[in-house]
């Protein structure tokens, strides 16, 4: 016996936001490449159904201060850059094929060597003259403190494009002031919550910074640590977005490697749980590719194994050779 299976496709009404980072000479910038994330017409990768027209990227992560707290399997491939970003940024980019970077300015954090904003202004402009990729600056986390550094280090990167976080409930009227005025794009924070997500976005909105220039990060967790929850938000997240929630229809960047590198399954010696420095990247891996599923179009990373698997991924979904 046949069964005839009908051929039910979804139609969505509206567009992801596709957003550009970087900047070339042209452009008023020095990037030698740019990226563009968003613009899908679809949920990810169903370009059966309509249009994915930029695949998702990959920043790995580097911070201005050595990463002391890092495990060895994810600090060891960095370990001879460890205490250079700028020399980091270079082997991220030249040896594990990085699409962006993303700068952590870790060390700016009182608790953590407590570096001032020109200091961190310095950081970023070297990291910036040493590749010619995108970046990313990630702030300490210190609201306070952030408010100090940003405005220094935005000048600094003035006419670069690059995507700055995070602004938040407490923090969006500075940050958002800031970009606006060098020229850059910002990351919107919130907890796993689609209607805190969409109310931080609405405040950067009536601020009267541009939804074309917002990215999503609505916070997320690594494999075995609530990530089934963090993909159910995600999802509704890029749903709302395509049935024409213009206030939630921005691309999402998710942080993988905190998330990843802070569990126990990645990188404990516990015996039967086979070798960490196989385990971890693949944890990490396996973390991303949910993500991307999910609907992330930007992931920060740290291990380059973990990169080259997700690259590989992300390529053979979008129908492409693998690197």
């Amino acid at each position: 016996m046949t069964i005839d299976i009908p051929n039910v496709r979804t139609s969505w009404p509206h567009e992801i936001n596709a957003i550009t980072l970087g900047a070339t000479p042209a452009e008023g910038g020095t990037r030698t490449s740019t990226v563009t994330v968003g613009g899908g017409t679809t949920l990810p990768f169903c370009q059966f159904e309509g249009s994915i027209p930029n695949r998702p990227v990959v920043a790995i992560e580097v911070w201005d201060i050595p990463p002391q707290t890092w495990p060895d399997t994810v600090y060891n491939p960095f370990a001879d850059v460890a205490d250079d970003p700028a020399a980091w940024a270079k082997k991220a980019v030249e040896a594990f094929g990085a699409d962006m970077i993303c700068l952590r300015l870790k060390g700016c954090d009182p608790t953590h060597g407590n570096r001032s904003p020109e200091q961190a202004a310095t950081t970023a402009r070297q990291v910036a003259d040493a590749v010619g990729v995108p970046l990313i600056i990630w702030g300490c986390g210190n609201d306070e403190k952030d408010n100090a550094l940003f405005p220094v280090v935005s000048e600094a990167l003035s006419g670069e494009n690059c995507l700055l976080g995070t602004i938040t409930e407490d923090n969006y009227q500075s940050l958002t002031t800031v970009a606006a005025a060098y020229g850059h794009k910002l990351i919107a924070e919130s907890p796993v919550d689609i209607n805190i997500a969409k109310q931080v976005n609405i405040l950067a909105l009536d601020a009267g910074f541009p939804e074309e220039q917002l990215v999503i990060f609505p916070s997320s967790g690594a494999l075995g640590y609530g990530l089934e929850y963090v993909y159910s938000i995600m999802e509704r997240l890029r749903i709302a977005g395509l049935k024409g929630d213009r206030a939630v229809a921005m691309p999402i960047l998710c942080d993988i490697g905190t998330d990843v590198w802070s569990t126990r399954e990645a990188n404990a010696p516990v015996s039967g749980w086979g070798d960490a420095k196989i385990r971890g990247p693949l944890w990490e891996a396996s973390t991303a590719q949910a993500y991307l599923l999910a609907g992330a179009d930007m992931l920060v990373m740290r291990h380059p194994d973990a990169v080259r698997l997700t690259q590989k991924t992300i390529a053979r979904l979008m129908g492409g050779n693998t690197r």
